[in-house]
């Protein structure tokens, strides 16, 4: 036989009475959750009512890399690859929407004012996917690996009211030992005129994209084999064509477009 449940079983929990006067250390506190920015520990005894904050920490959403992140300050976060060194600052000035105590701030796109700071930790790579393709019926398989090149960032700060960053921190990295002041300038006006040289060695020497068969990556091949003019070409033996025709794997170019007899044609013009 089943024994009748009684109505004391169905009644709401109550928490026991805690002893009388007790203060607010050794009393059983009881939580008051209806306001909404504090929870409230309210001593059976008496005393002041303990309060323990429950607001949200700060937190920003902002936009790197074609994607968004929700952080907060000392946040580690993985990005797409930033140009900078481990312990280098960086700066994100695409914030979409700030949170946290009163009133969450929305951007229309961005929020005005508001730039995330945070410090590289160090440059690595995801986790590796494996990319497979198959074509049924075709014969055809293709399995490939990738590792997304990713930026670890350590959130410091977030800035609103148009606050600047701090200036980025120097890295430290290992150096050749540097030369004396005077003999910087010099190197410097040593490099110079081999520049100026580089550059106008190729303005000294014919357009020889004028010749029938040869285009702007021919013309390259030839003027680093030393072959600039009309003139050079036009006095070709049959040692140099076979010599140009197997460095740059022309095989019979040269004589099946007629090189030689275009390049006498225009070095005359020229010389006219």
């Amino acid at each position: 036989m089943v024994a009748p449940i009684s109505s004391a079983a169905n009644a709401p929990w109550r928490p026991p009475p805690a002893p009388s006067g007790a203060g607010p250390s050794g009393a059983r506190a009881m939580l008051d959750l209806e306001s909404p920015d504090s929870i409230v520990a309210r001593a059976a005894g008496p005393g002041p009512p303990l309060h323990f904050s429950k607001r949200c920490p700060m937190f920003a959403v902002i936009r790197t890399g074609g994607k968004q992140y929700r952080v907060a300050r000392d946040d580690v976060i993985a990005v797409e690859r930033l140009a900078a060194d481990a312990g280098e600052a960086v700066a994100f000035a695409d914030v979409l929407m700030l949170g946290g105590d009163g009133e969450p701030q929305f951007g229309a796109p961005l929020v005005e004012g508001a730039t995330v700071t945070g410090e590289v930790v160090e440059q690595t790579r995801a986790a590796k996917i494996i990319v497979f393709k198959k074509r049924r019926r075709q014969n055809y398989r293709r399995t490939r690996g990738h590792r997304q090149h990713e930026t670890l960032v350590r959130i410091t700060d977030i800035l609103t009211g148009g606050a600047r960053p701090p200036a980025a921190r120097a890295t430290p990295r290992r150096h050749a030992p540097a030369e004396p002041a005077t003999a910087e300038p010099a190197a410097r006006t040593g490099a110079a005129p081999r520049a100026r040289a580089r550059s106008a060695a190729p303005s000294a020497g014919d357009d020889l994209k004028k010749i029938a068969g040869i285009g702007p990556a021919i013309e390259k091949k030839l003027n680093a084999l030393g072959i600039t003019t009309f003139a050079e070409i036009a006095a070709f033996s049959a040692d140099d064509v076979e010599r140009v025709n197997g460095a740059l794997k022309f095989k019979g170019r040269i004589e099946r477009e007629q090189w030689v007899e275009q390049a006498a044609r225009l070095a005359g013009e020229a010389d006219c």
